[in-house]
């Protein structure tokens, strides 16, 4: 078995960066387009966006969970090379998708979607394995039998934690700089931006990561089991209604504010392209707040518990959410306030559920488990981005985040009494095995 070296942490956390930069582009330049060049009207202008990202997300669903598995009978790494190449060639014709609609007849919109839904299919084979390689890394060519050592226990929130710190500093660089470059060479030069970043990508993956994993011969997912494990364990049961309600935050903040702010710039008497730089300067604080506080969550979940550390995310993420509620105008300076706590809660909610996922899974099945994980991350999108989007032209565009602070909320009650009722074994910071969670995760190896 390939040993684990430094530079192919390094390798990991930069691709970590790049493949959120790359997402976080596609998601926060899609409003701008689609008003500068598409020209699309503000009355429907929260239910297109919204069903654009709608329909990525089911492309996600649909195929997350096979990603995951492949990923475990033919390698991380080439899944991570082909999903970087076709996002980058998906990236490369969206700017043109206007031109595209003229010639073949069937309007540009139609192009967007069609591309957003490549390019979403290609980052789906890569930012799952992300953190899939974080607990390959994590176990480092550790046997089987290792896999519920107390080393790789307390390894791998951490490794994971500093993935997520480079995944976040992606998303801030996008908002804090990169998001400025539209003000000044136009918007389509920097969507082309966007395929150069996916084809250094896959380069980077191909040349400097290595795979450590056991390849499956499985020939199908191995759904039962996956069941068997989630029907025994409260703690991965808790982990899966997280990323339900958590995986779709910053999507619904980075389109619903962008959009939010994008047409509120006609009440301010700002340019389109000013108010967008300007809520960027807003996503990318809550970025900001989650590069800040992302390690510190990861050294959190290891003394604190697993739980515990889910809960408190769910409770400061709702808080912030709510809070959203109370904010007029998107681009002053109240607005910081909630993005705070949604930033900090969301270092907590993206990371204590996938180590949680990834502690419970058996070695052989971790892409499998993650990628069923996934899906149910991607099932949450869907809802709150189709609920969020009518809830934006109906009601106003403060109320997709407060829908959102309500859910996390309810999930954060569930967590209170699954500790209430079992206590959690992080809390000690022992393996779990040793820690008595149900006394036999399925099948551990």
């Amino acid at each position: 078995m390939k040993q684990v070296e430094p530079r192919h942490h390094n390798t990991l956390y930069l691709l970590a960066a790049i493949a959120m930069i790359f997402m976080t582009m596609a998601l926060a330049l899609q409003p701008l387009y689609l008003r500068k060049i598409l020209g699309l009207a503000r009355d429907n202008a929260g239910f297109v966006n919204a069903n654009i990202q709608v329909i990525t997300e089911l492309v996600d669903l649909l195929s997350v969970g096979y990603l995951g598995y492949l990923s475990d009978r033919k390698g991380r790494i080439p899944v991570v090379c082909y999903g970087f190449v076709l996002a980058g060639f998906s990236a490369l014709l969206l700017p043109f998708s206007l031109e595209l609609g003229l010639l073949t007849g069937v309007g540009g919109l139609a192009f967007v979607y069609l591309l957003r839904s490549t390019m979403s299919l290609g980052t789906t084979a890569v930012w799952p394995q992300i953190a899939t390689l974080a607990g390959d890394f994590a176990d480092g060519g550790l046997t089987a039998a290792e896999h519920d050592s107390e080393q790789a226990y307390r390894l791998r929130p951490r490794l994971l934690a500093k993935a997520g710190f480079m995944m976040a500093f992606g998303a801030t660089l996008v908002y804090a700089v990169l998001l400025q470059i539209p003000q000044q060479v136009g918007v389509v030069t920097a969507m082309l931006l966007m395929s150069v970043i996916a084809f250094a990508g896959g380069w980077l993956a191909r040349r400097f990561l290595v795979d450590v994993a056991p390849r499956v011969a499985a020939d199908h997912i191995p759904f039962a089991a996956i069941l068997q494990l989630i029907q025994r364990e409260k703690a991965l049961r808790l982990s899966f209604f997280s990323a339900f309600t958590s995986r779709n935050d910053m999507v619904i903040i980075g389109l619903f504010l962008m959009t939010w702010a994008i047409y509120f710039a006609d009440v301010l008497g700002l340019g389109h392209a000013e108010a967008a730089a300007r809520a960027g300067v807003v996503i990318g604080f809550i970025g900001l707040m989650v590069l800040l506080t992302v390690n510190l969550w990861g050294e959190l979940i290891v003394r604190l518990g697993r739980v515990p550390a889910m809960i408190l995310g769910l409770c400061l993420s709702g808080v912030g959410f709510a809070g959203m509620g109370l904010i007029v105008n998107p681009l002053g300076g109240w607005v910081f306030v909630p993005a705070f706590l949604v930033g900090v809660g969301q270092a907590g909610c993206l990371l204590a559920p996938q180590v949680v996922a990834m502690d419970l899974a058996p070695v052989a099945m971790r892409g499998s488990v993650l990628g069923v994980f996934n899906t149910v991350g991607c099932l949450g999108i869907i809802f709150f981005l189709q609920v969020g989007g009518l809830l934006f032209d109906w009601l106003g565009p403060n109320a997709p985040f407060v829908f959102t602070g309500i859910a996390n909320f309810i999930i954060m009650f569930y967590g209170l009494f699954i500790l209430k009722t079992k206590p959690d074994p992080g809390s000690e910071a022992v393996p779990l095995d040793a820690a008595g969670l149900d006394g036999e995760c399925l099948n551990r190896e």
